[in-house]
């Protein structure tokens, strides 16, 4: 199973992709604006790993890039962006003023709607609903949601067990029929399945 770290600032993906030569068809001028928004919008945020938010956004354009060979410039742009709506103070007008609505309806797709109740129960609710209303999504929405949650299990032994067992359940019932369909996905996400198949 294959890991996707390589690219923990900015300016390493990008000397990344110039000297490989994997910007074919990658505008990295372009690309390097959703960059420099999604830093600006989650500024000092940290992952529950501790490390800078932005090292997570950049791992999922690095499992597209190198891992599934997305050039779709709007799929990268939300693969930055995804989680600017969900977790920081942008909001969608925001994202369309900046980067348009082919771009602002992906990050919509993936953006989590807030728990409708207080407590637990009620959150993994919203997160199941939300999860199951994904199928319905488009493929370009579903290619950067299948990201996201690559560079969130990719990992996963770095989390709390019960977290583990949780989020592996959590992945295999929702995230893997989405990669149906999807080659390089379904491969890497059984890989990914029997790495951790110790959690079932």
């Amino acid at each position: 199973m294959e890991v996707f770290t390589r690219w923990r600032t900015w300016d390493a993906a990008r000397a990344d992709l110039a000297a490989s030569g994997a910007e074919s068809g990658i505008d990295l001028d372009r690309l390097e604006r959703a960059a420099v928004a999604a830093q600006r919008w989650h500024g000092d945020q940290r992952r529950p790993t501790g490390v800078p938010y932005v090292e997570h956004l950049l791992e999922a354009l690095e499992v597209l890039v190198r891992g599934a060979g997305v050039t779709d410039p709007a799929i990268l742009d939300a693969a930055l962006l995804h989680d600017v709506v969900e977790d920081t103070a942008a909001t969608l007008a925001e994202v369309e003023a900046a980067f348009g609505p082919e771009v602002t309806e992906l990050v919509d797709w993936v953006t989590k709607p807030p728990a409708g109740g207080a407590g637990r129960q009620a959150k993994r609710a919203a997160k199941s609903a939300y999860l199951r209303r994904l199928r319905d999504a488009p493929p370009a929405a579903v290619a950067v949601k299948l990201a996201d949650r690559a560079s969130n299990v990719q990992r996963l032994d770095q989390m709390p067990p019960d977290f583990q067992r949780r989020y592996y359940a959590e992945t295999v019932t929702y995230v893997l029929p989405l990669a149906e369909g999807e080659p390089w996905f379904t491969g890497w996400y059984a890989a990914w399945r029997d790495r951790f198949a110790h959690l079932r």
